[in-house]
């Protein structure tokens, strides 16, 4: 049995043409509204410890679906069900009433929760301990910083484990300290059982923390798999231009390769190269390597910007630069122009598997014009051959000194 199911849900908003049209509607029956749809058929299941992330830009209905999964708004068609205890944080400090306490709203949001006055008064000093706002606890909300009504919300949220645990945007208001710090105790609840559903712009926290991802798009689901996967074709898709291309195809090994572009000029060949020149998939830490980009122009560009982006296995972003950062953009090129651009840097990264996306636009990023973006252009996988023993996904060669005073 799921642990949550979302069924063809479906969220509109009556718009009226005047101020007196609604009262006119009610008196004589008559429709004078119109519908504008916010959420239309959407529909997924998120197993019993499964991690689901919700994507997409400003708008596209990730904090409504969460609120119609919640309970706090109801949906104009469609059906949420879900199993055990749910705890949610969605809008900042939601549900805190600015003029009680930070210890009177606990005791008010672990009620809401279902938590009994005697639970909710034996967490109470850990609740203080996580979000760690000090005296703040017996002062009135509404002198809170965010941060504090943050840190505060997902104190009660997640001092019993919830069966689902959903959380919106509120996470990234905080501190850096406090994101670290409450991102761990997520994986913790994860570990745990704990069923979770995430909306967060952080394309790092969905690949490491999500087992699988949802792309909305005006109110639709666009696209739904990997994490990898999701983020790249979202990635693709922001590029503002009506005349970019977006292709998804998957190997035979499951991983999908993203690819997306206006094809004004393509990405002919790719290979990794060691000091002597010889293509390589295995490369030993800190060896010298050469990414070889060849590139043909298939209409003229006015400017030319190529640049690689390193990711690991999960999807994370290692490394990436480009021709602009370098200051060599190459200008006027025409119809028919070949380049090879060739990239020189050391694999000072850890052992593990690791891709490379290429990219081809006009400027400093591809959100503006991206002629072509091929994500798992090359796949390659780091051993250490020769250096000390480590751990991490970055080899930084430390000199140590020992002093005896």
């Amino acid at each position: 049995m799921s642990a949550l199911t979302v069924t063809n849900i479906g969220k509109a908003y009556k718009r009226y043409p005047s101020k007196w049209a609604r009262a006119w509607e009610w008196i004589t029956r008559r429709t004078t509204h119109e519908k504008t749809w916010v959420l239309r058929d959407i529909s997924f299941t998120v197993q019993p410890g499964e991690a689901v992330g919700i994507v997409g830009v400003n708008g596209a209905g990730k904090s409504t679906l969460l609120k119609i999964i919640t309970g706090t708004t109801q949906p104009t068609q469609g059906q949420v069900s879900s199993q055990g205890r749910v705890a949610a944080l969605l809008e900042l400090g939601m549900g805190f009433h600015p003029d009680f306490t930070g210890r009177q709203n606990v005791f008010m949001a672990g009620q809401l929760l279902g938590l009994r006055q005697d639970e909710i008064a034996a967490c109470m000093p850990s609740i203080e301990a996580f979000a760690e706002i000090g005296d703040y606890i017996d002062q009135p909300v509404r002198v809170y910083s965010s941060g504090m009504q943050v840190r505060l919300a997902f104190s009660v949220a997640t001092v019993v484990r919830p069966d689902i645990l959903i959380v919106d945007e509120a996470l990234s208001v905080g501190d850096a300290y406090f994101q670290h710090k409450s991102f761990e105790r997520i994986r913790e609840l994860r570990r745990l059982g704990t069923t979770l559903l995430i909306v967060s712009h952080d394309k790092g926290a969905i690949q490491s923390i999500c087992d699988r991802a949802i792309l909305l798009s005006k109110g639709q689901k666009l696209l739904e798999g990997r994490p990898e996967a999701v983020l790249d074709y979202y990635n693709a898709a922001i590029v503002d231009d009506a005349n970019s291309r977006i292709s998804q195809t998957v190997n035979e090994d499951g991983v999908a390769q993203t690819i997306s572009g206006t094809g004004k000029s393509r990405i002919v060949d790719v290979a990794l190269r060691d000091a002597s020149g010889r293509e390589v998939e295995v490369v030993g830490v800190g060896a010298e390597l050469t990414l070889e980009i060849q590139v043909e122009v298939l209409s003229h560009l006015s400017t030319l910007v190529a640049g690689f982006l390193i990711k690991d296995r999960l999807g994370q972003e290692v490394f990436g630069t480009n021709s602009y950062h370098h200051d060599q953009v190459v200008s006027d090129l025409g119809d028919g122009s070949h380049l090879t651009y060739r990239y020189h840097f050391k694999a000072d990264i850890g052992p593990g598997s690791y891709s490379i996306a290429v990219a081809l636009h006009k400027t400093e990023s591809h959100l503006s014009e991206n002629y072509e973006w091929r994500d798992m252009a090359t796949i390659f996988k780091v051993v250490n051959l020769s250096q000390k023993q480590f751990i991490g996904v970055a080899w930084i060669e430390p000199h140590l000194e020992i002093s005896h005073d």
